[in-house]
């Protein structure tokens, strides 16, 4: 029998709630039992927390976290107790024309995301800000090697996971790339295009901060444009990963005649373009829209970061753990940008300062 605790959300301009949930046994048939040992603070979960993306409350946000499996139930590999894992963000059913015929997952008929759920739904073990997680039988759970750390991972199965989801859909490896945005989705954009073999990595950001860690990621950085680098049409593919429509117009304008433009961040109503059809026709432009990911593209993940856990610097990415007692406090680090990702631990000790930024590494 497990007591979790779990710091519940009880919608924007709230404080977080300190809760003990009531006690839980065994996993049901499917089901995973994990006990959480780091989360991070993913961008949706600041949408949400600050209103800007609607969400049923009461519930435990967090969708990005690593933990140890403590119970199976039946049809589970008894295996994976006592494994360090990550997990997919999302249980689909397997059946529906989206994960059967379509080949995304990511779009079920009867898609269930963790951290998007209200406390009364099934066990209430849904979210990541919390002691333990009831993982549903229609989600993928990845071990995690001992190369991999809990700080590497625990972004993993949330930005890195869509960025392995994005390049699966741009041509092969060609000249220049631009990315639109440096935060984690482009960092790890950047090392992923890096390492496939793209000769120039061009990143923009507004935020010299964020830019300085674009080199560290194999990436040049472009401070508010590309213009200066890129010649007008002669980019091979762009990716908009900052969430801003007002970035569409440049990155038109770069893209060589049939190059590619990928879509990410703009997952908020505030995201009308001012875009022409005929731009689109004439440049013989291939647009693409990727949300989320699919299993496959996790384990991708993971399976990269094994192959390059020493290449570069993860875990510069990513705050020492705060409790999630102080959960508040470190959601109010995360707005500030000062770091990729924000953690929490349930065995975190409760600190009176924020973590600073490690410089030496970015």
């Amino acid at each position: 029998m497990i007591h979790p605790r779990a710091a519940v959300f009880q919608g924007p301009g709230s404080p977080f709630l300190l809760q003990d949930l009531p006690p839980f046994d065994l996993p049901g048939p499917g089901e995973c039992l994990v006990q959480i040992t780091l989360a991070t603070l993913c961008g949706s979960d600041l949408h949400t927390y600050t209103g800007r993306r609607h969400g049923p409350t009461p519930c435990i946000l967090g969708h990005e976290a690593v933990g140890r499996v403590l119970a199976v139930g039946e049809g589970r590999d008894p295996a994976l107790v006592g494994s360090r894992v990550t997990w997919t963000l999302a249980d689909s059913c397997g059946e529906c024309a989206p994960c059967s015929r379509w080949k995304l997952p990511q779009k079920c008929d009867h898609l269930f995301k963790y951290g998007h759920a209200p406390l009364t739904d099934g066990s209430g073990l849904n979210g990541c800000y919390s002691t333990h997680i009831l993982l549903r039988a229609g989600t993928t759970v990845v071990p995690l090697p001992d190369s991999i750390t809990d700080s590497m991972a625990a972004p993993a199965n949330c930005a890195l996971a869509t960025m392995i989801a994005v390049l699966r859909d741009l041509p092969s490896p060609q000249d220049t790339v631009i990315i639109q945005g440096a935060g984690l989705l482009g960092l790890y954009g950047t090392a992923l295009l890096h390492t496939a073999g793209w000769r120039r990595v061009i990143v923009v950001d507004r935020n010299p901060e964020r830019l300085r860690r674009v080199p560290s990621m194999g990436g040049i950085p472009a401070l508010d444009t590309a213009r200066d680098l890129v010649p007008a049409h002669t980019a091979d593919v762009v990716i908009e990963v900052a969430g801003s429509p007002d970035l569409i117009p440049e990155g038109i304008q770069l893209l060589r005649p049939g190059g590619h433009y990928a879509w990410v961040g703009m997952v908020h109503p505030e995201s009308r373009l001012q875009l022409t059809g005929e731009a689109v026709i004439r440049g013989c432009l291939h647009i693409h829209g990727t949300h989320n990911y699919t299993p496959a593209d996790l384990i991708d993940a993971v399976h990269f970061l094994q192959r390059h856990a020493t290449r570069f610097p993860w875990e510069s990415l990513v705050s020492d753990p705060l409790p999630i007692a102080q959960l508040d406090e470190a959601f109010a680090l995360a707005a500030t940008g000062q770091w990729p990702r924000v953690a929490i631990s349930p065995t975190a000790q409760c600190v009176q300062h924020a973590p600073v930024a490690r410089s030496g590494l970015i």
